[in-house]
């Protein structure tokens, strides 16, 4: 709890410099919109890229980087208070660190080196591991230091992911970009498995299950091999088919103990069931079809857009409206933009397989419908995100 001298210097903070979920969540929503409207626009139009990066580099870089670890440091910058009891960043230093994340994002439409630009993304990445880290380890919470190799993971990843550009590690962007993608899943799998439950229980009054280590170890093991292992294409793709059945089997019974089936009246509850479930069932479609090169890499937007923007989309809704001192489930009408995105990830993951002819139909679908959800947080929670909490608590 923080003291009322924290309270008063608080007071002379603009609200969305009070802690980190605020203007990362804000960004993220918008660059979201922004991002996928230009990848759009650049796949179907054929029109000359402004940008300093090859097209398709930019998109998935933009999307893991950009979009999604803006939502994972807005996410970490908060629960570290919460996690720790003490103070969380905020003010001039969190300004700075958003300003690192933005200047990173805009200087791929200048003719900025790209050493440099991967220089500011990279120290957007260290700060906020750097913020969270001294916390976790002045208290002492061992529990949670598990995000910091996490983040040093990632910001060697990203700096890799550059210097791809110019053909120097051993690998390809697109095994960098599927590791990152499997090293989402772990966060999102590690995560989920600690509020999903737990959100579960509270709202509806029920028994929460009891954790077992075996089921989370056989859930996420094999997606830690998984990310390894897009580093040695030459290996059997039967032994990727076998890890991924066994983990989406795992992932699939760790659900079902969630007791998701008991949310459906709660659209902040069953939307994050839903959207974790995109897990499960890409991973065992990916085990079937793991020798089909077309329906495989189809399946690797259940992963980007039902896991992974689905579980952000529900978890930055929840977030916002706690966060900002109001009741969780008294909320804006949110039920559409879940819509939303559970259409577009079908559009583009199903249209794409069966009706491969139609291509940028479904890019263009499956982006408006990307738009309308994230659009939609910006929309109701963004309003939130710029004002003090109603509550009168500091945050």
């Amino acid at each position: 709890m923080l003291n009322i001298v924290d309270k008063q210097k608080e007071e002379q903070i603009p609200p969305v410099l009070r802690l980190g979920f605020r203007p990362f969540f804000l960004v993220s929503g918008i660059y979201a919109m922004f991002s996928i409207a230009v990848w759009v626009w650049l796949f179907t139009s054929g029109s000359p890229s402004p940008l300093s990066v090859p097209t398709m580099w930019w998109h998935a870089h933009e999307m893991l980087f950009g979009v999604a670890m803006a939502v994972v440091a807005g996410f970490l910058l908060t629960a570290v208070q919460t996690w720790t009891g003490v103070k969380g960043t905020s003010g001039v230093k969190l300004a700075f660190i958003v300003m690192l994340w933005l200047a990173a994002r805009i200087l791929f439409w200048t003719d900025t080196p790209l050493s440099v630009i991967a220089i500011v993304d990279t120290a957007f990445l260290a700060m906020t591991g750097w913020e969270v880290g001294y916390r976790v380890i002045v208290t002492k919470r061992w529990r949670n230091l598990f995000f910091i190799p996490m983040l040093l993971v990632a910001a060697s990843a990203n700096l890799a992911s550059y210097a791809t550009v110019k053909g120097m590690p051993p690998f390809s962007s697109s095994a960098l970009w599927q590791a990152m993608l499997w090293w989402f899943m772990i966060l999102i799998s590690v995560m989920g498995g600690r509020v999903i439950p737990f959100f579960t229980a509270k709202r509806f009054q029920l028994e929460p299950p009891k954790p077992m280590l075996w089921l989370d170890v056989v859930a996420i093991l094999p997606l830690l091999m998984l990310a390894v292992m897009s580093f040695f294409p030459l290996l059997p793709v039967l032994v990727s088919a076998v890890l991924m059945g066994i983990a989406g089997l795992a992932q699939a019974y760790r659900l079902y103990r969630w007791q998701g089936l008991k949310s459906m009246g709660e659209p902040l509850v069953w939307s994050l069931h839903l959207f974790y479930l995109a897990l499960p069932v890409g991973l065992i479609a990916k085990a079937i079809f793991v020798s089909n090169p077309w329906i495989s890499h189809s399946l690797i937007h259940l992963f980007a857009m039902g896991a992974l923007a689905g579980v952000i989309l529900a978890m930055i809704a929840r977030v916002s409206m706690g966060h900002t001192g109001r009741a969780i489930y008294k909320g804006p009408k949110f039920r559409f933009a879940y819509l939303a995105l559970v259409f577009a990830t079908l559009v583009r993951v199903v249209g794409a397989i069966l009706w491969s002819e139609y291509l940028q139909t479904w890019v263009i679908v499956a982006g408006i419908g990307w738009t309308v959800a994230f659009g939609g947080f910006v929309m109701c929670f963004g309003p939130m995100l710029l004002k003090a909490r109603v509550d009168g608590h500091p945050g």
